[in-house]
């Protein structure tokens, strides 16, 4: 532990540096003398301000040597008596010192004084305040987190401004020692759901943390449930909003979205707009976002259920065309579907990752190739092709459930496909098994929807005008009683 402290010795120091960062064309260091007394500057180009060191170093050379007290008297002189911005606490261990000069810090090494100081001169290249790309309104705030994890923090205590509002930064254990941040409220969020996320949060080991989304798998108490344990947003306004409720929000530096604890199945088909918008065309928009995710992911096994097994349910001038196009074709219905949803989720595979500038290529070759020369040979049928389309168009209206959308829209065909009514209905079962089974931090995920209560109507089908939705705040925890 000794070899890891800080040495009197300036050289000895500067050595050390040297033999770690030697090789790195950023690194920078400037030896002066500062009333005297032999200092060394260190910090990282592009990171800090040299603009912002340069002032605190003319200030610090008008100083008189003989009021500091020798190194160590200049160290506290800086740290307590001087208005140049330096942290409180020194550094008298390496790996604190790496640490700072990482995040932009400017340290200041003083020979015969086994301490450095810090000095805030950051002033890293960053993006600045946009409009969200994902989450999508017409109402309120159009501002979206950043990379910068102060820069987030920030953003949401605007927001909240509140003194409730608690943010603890803490570093991950990762080899690259990246920051993340948990927020709360102090007085709505349980301090059994926030000891416990934090114990998990800290009891993590990543070799590299770049998003937020890293951590959600962690958080699941059933790893074989596909539901998501948690939820992401982009909006500090809608962050704000889940704080409200007694919930935690995550934000890891490096990444623009927040990681939302507890996360409710019901809150998936909300938004901003909702509650910016009357109470009835809030709620006639809300139970199509339900009806869509039903599309989404029963539609097409239905489909093929009802062509393969159950044809007395299909009306009969509707089957006779069905059937005329079926005849055309020489895959079976199942098949036939699975075929087309693989193709439609292959487009859209490379129409995301794909260059910008040929995306659009990809998506109109995709359209002919599936759309047109699929029914134009005969490969494809008109029906199977409209199924297929309206339950991809379906799952992007809840886009938080596209990934569960799609493993259960496959897992639905296949057993409808093979084993006809008995599949649909035990795909429906496993399906809502698992949402009854999911249990984020002791809640229940379904709640506000089962049990009914009159809260599923105030706040989970369908909204309540705001007269009777603000008396009381919802806040979790509170339904348990």
């Amino acid at each position: 532990m000794q070899q890891n402290k800080l040495s009197y010795s300036l050289e000895k120091n500067l050595q050390i540096l040297r033999d770690i960062f030697g090789a790195s064309g950023d690194f920078y260091t400037k030896e002066m003398a500062i009333s005297g007394i032999p200092c060394a500057i260190v910090m990282f180009t592009g990171l800090s301000s040299p603009e912002k060191l340069c002032h605190l170093a003319l200030e610090m050379l008008d100083r008189d040597p003989v009021m500091l007290g020798g190194s160590e008297g200049l160290c506290e002189y800086l740290l307590k008596q001087s208005r140049v911005p330096a942290e409180a606490n020194p550094v008298e261990d390496w790996d604190t010192f790496i640490e700072m000069i990482s995040n932009g810090m400017t340290l200041l090494l003083i020979d015969g004084c086994s301490r450095a100081v810090v000095f805030s001169t950051q002033e890293m290249p960053q993006r600045s305040v946009s409009t969200p790309t994902g989450e999508g309104n017409m109402r309120g705030s159009q501002e979206a987190f950043t990379e910068l994890l102060r820069n987030n923090v920030s953003l949401l205590r605007r927001q909240f401004r509140s003194g409730t509002l608690v943010a603890e930064i803490a570093t991950a254990k990762t080899r690259a020692k990246t920051e993340y941040c948990l927020c709360y409220d102090s007085k709505l969020a349980p301090k059994e759901t926030v000891d416990a996320l934090r114990k998990r949060l800290a009891e993590i080991e990543l070799p590299v943390l770049l998003d937020s989304a890293y951590f959600a798998s962690f958080l699941k108490q059933d790893k074989m449930n596909l539901f998501p344990a948690a939820a992401y947003t982009e909006r500090p306004a809608t962050a704000c909003a889940r704080l409200c409720e007694g919930k935690a929000v995550v934000l890891v530096s490096g990444c623009p979205y927040a990681l939302i604890v507890p996360s409710f199945f019901a809150e998936h088909f909300e938004c901003l707009d909702d509650y910016a918008s009357g109470a009835v065309f809030s709620g006639l928009i809300r139970l199509l976002k339900y009806l869509a995710f039903l599309l989404s992911v029963f539609g097409p096994g239905f489909y093929v259920m009802a062509v393969s097994y159950a044809p007395e349910i299909i009306p009969i001038q509707l089957l006779t065309k069905l059937a005329q196009a079926e005849v055309s074709t020489p895959l079976p219905p199942m098949l036939e579907m699975l075929g087309v949803t693989l193709l439609l989720e292959i487009v859209r595979e490379a129409g995301l990752r794909a260059p910008q500038s040929i995306s659009h290529t990809v998506s109109l070759v995709g359209a002919l190739i599936i759309g047109e020369t699929a029914v134009s040979a005969g490969i494809v049928s008109v029906p199977v092709l409209t199924m297929a389309a309206a339950a991809t168009i379906a799952t992007l209206a809840v886009p938080s459930l596209y990934e569960q959308s799609i493993l259960f829209r496959f897992a639905v065909i296949l057993l409808a496909g093979t084993f006809g009514v008995l599949g649909l209905a035990c795909s429906a079962l496993v399906i809502l098994a698992m949402a009854c089974g999911s249990e984020p931090f002791g809640y229940d995920y379904l709640y506000p929807l089962m049990p009914l209560t009159p809260v599923s109507w105030k706040d989970g089908f369908v909204r309540s005008i705001w007269s009777k939705l603000a008396k009381p705040g919802e806040v979790i925890g509170e339904h348990e009683a």
